[in-house]
């Protein structure tokens, strides 16, 4: 059945009319044209910014108990909500419904974070810091936010904005990806049930068009982005001429360092996790797998064994372990990698080209070996199942190869070393490490963040960092003068 995703803006869907654009929507694991979205036209902007004027005025201004109150209606709602949540993720991402229910948890775990709002936003006194003085601190709600979410995470990226956006006191205006944009639509819809005032949370539909014209727009104060590295840069250096606060999360080429001392089990297993899981559709996936040593032929061998009792089947099938790509074409540029392979000097273990005979957007698990960072399949961040293994001697050499790529976002290694691992903590120029743990997303009293290339902008995402983000700081001095106190003074204010 066709269905058409509409907006949702001040409190209700709102339908974009017929003859305006719109894009088809697939069912990655069929194939099948399911529907379509429309792009937003300039009234709709209009409107959309409109409500979030007024979202911003009446929530900005209501008490942090009152907030609270709707966050834990929230977290209980979206509990409630789980399984047709996953659904609609399967749906429309691909992923298996085991991968689209832990999304839901880790969003689910930032909800439960700012739940406890009143402490993060609580701020400080110092009572007589000079003679009749006191001085104090709070936070405001910096207003109108907007959140544009990618298509690989619909549910708990914009979960990871929306928690600390709303507990703070801000409207928030959705741009979810137009590949699967119902998710963000129905968690709109728990946050009206829970009682969200209309127009704090509104989700809007469109393209690069309607995120530049939403980034340029005076109403927005702040801009919070994950996606790729070159739309991640735009938008911040566009977000930043113009006065407004931007993190933005760019790609990602994470890699696995495995020591000669490691566990080949352990990190075998850890690399077809991280590597295959929601078909390499993450931007905390491992991508590379460094083999310090003698140990790559039997790590590769391990790997190898464990891909092969992989299965690839749409994700609503209980017995499948990764799912479909999200489109054909980003099918098709994840098969080039592996067919350009060999021709590079790479050698090609696994290839999953085998999947793309059946309907749907599937690429089995692929591996490819003795990549070089001179490779293709090395320099770009490939988004799919294809794991890379790059062979050095020492942990220095490890150390330099990951230091010298652009991004910074997340590493892992596996070793039984102690030192080694906390060597490896300081050594490398990445925002997130493993140490025997491939995916090392922080949990939500951590903030998520990359280094370089991985995000413009100083801001982390969630946790403690993202509370900072969403609101200003004021500082208060007060002093309560006696008659006798009236005097002329010039000079530079003193506290003593």
């Amino acid at each position: 059945m066709m269905t058409t995703v509409q907006h949702y803006i001040h409190g209700e869907l709102f339908a974009e009319p017929l003859t305006s654009p719109s894009t088809p929507l697939f069912n990655p694991a069929t194939g099948d044209e399911s529907g379509n979205v429309p792009m937003a036209s300039e009234e709709t902007l209009r409107a959309v910014l409109a409500s979030a004027t007024t979202g911003a005025v009446t929530w900005g201004s209501s008490s942090l108990s009152q907030r609270s109150a709707v966050l834990f209606r929230f977290r209980e709602l979206l509990v409630q909500h789980t399984d047709e949540l996953a659904s609609l993720i399967t749906r429309e991402q691909g992923k298996t419904l085991a991968d689209a229910r832990g999304e839901l948890a880790r969003g689910l775990e930032n909800v439960e974070y700012a739940c406890g709002l009143i402490e993060h936003l609580k701020g400080d006194f110092s009572g007589g810091v000079a003679d009749g003085v006191d001085v104090h601190s709070f936070r405001e709600p910096v207003g109108i936010v907007l959140a544009v979410t990618p298509f690989n995470f619909p549910a708990m990226v914009p979960l990871w904005m929306l928690a600390n956006a709303v507990a703070a006191g801000n409207a928030v205006i959705v741009k979810p990806s137009e590949r699967d944009p119902s998710a963000a639509i129905h968690l709109a819809e728990l946050w009206t049930a829970a009682g969200l005032p209309p127009g704090v949370v509104n989700v809007i539909h469109g393209d690069r068009h309607t995120v530049q014209s939403l980034v340029e727009a005076p109403e927005i104060a702040a801009v919070s982005f994950v996606g790729s590295t070159p739309v991640a840069q735009s938008l911040y250096e566009t977000g930043t001429k113009l006065g407004k606060r931007v993190q933005a999360l760019g790609g990602a080429k994470n890699h696995m360092v495995v020591l000669g001392d490691a566990d080949l089990d352990v990190a075998a297993d850890a690399a077809v996790n991280a590597g295959y899981g929601a078909a390499g559709e993450r931007c905390m996936a491992i991508s590379v797998v460094v083999a310090v040593g003698s140990i790559a032929d039997d790590l590769v061998a391990k790997i190898s064994q464990r891909i092969d009792a992989l299965r690839v089947g749409p994700g609503d099938d209980t017995t499948s372990d990764l799912g479909p790509l999200i489109t054909r074409e980003h099918r098709d540029r994840v098969a080039s990698y592996v067919h350009g392979a060999p021709s590079e000097g790479a050698t090609v273990v696994r290839d999953g080209s085998a999947e793309t005979d059946r309907p749907g957007f599937f690429f089995g698990p692929s591996l490819l070996d003795h990549v070089t960072p001179s490779m293709r399949c090395y320099r770009d961040e490939i988004f799919g199942p294809v794991l890379s293994v790059v062979r050095t001697e020492t942990y220095d050499e490890a150390v330099a190869l990951i230091n010298a790529n652009p991004y910074g976002n997340g590493v892992a290694v596996f070793t039984r070393d102690g030192n080694a691992a906390r060597r490896f903590s300081r050594d490398v120029t990445v925002g997130m490490i493993g140490i025997n743990v491939p995916i090392p997303v922080p949990v939500a009293s951590y903030s998520f963040g990359g280094w370089k290339d991985s995000l413009f902008g100083h801001a982390h995402m969630y946790g403690p960092e993202g509370f900072a983000f969403f609101t200003r700081g004021k500082v208060v001095t007060t002093r309560w003068p006696q008659p006798s106190d009236s005097q002329i003074d010039l000079g530079f204010p003193r506290t003593r």
